[in-house]
């Protein structure tokens, strides 16, 4: 007899969870929409912001080490 009513709570616990995730992809798609998308061939990789990054860090104490020498 439990058998069935384990069967049932399994259907309505995947079909609720399938909901669910249909909703959240709605939700997703929609908050992605809203803004302007700039195409990946235009937006730097995330190397190349590390590259810079280090490269001005680079050039900081490169100052900073002249400005010590100097004094």
């Amino acid at each position: 007899m439990a058998l069935p009513s384990a069967w049932s709570a399994m259907r309505v616990a995947v079909l609720s969870l399938s909901v669910v995730g249909l909703l959240s992809v709605r939700l997703v798609g929609a908050g992605q929409d809203s803004g302007s998308v700039i195409p990946a061939e235009s937006r730097p990789c995330v190397d190349c912001h590390a590259f810079e990054f280090m490269q001005r860090a680079l050039q900081d104490l490169k100052k900073t080490a002249y400005n010590l020498d100097t004094r």
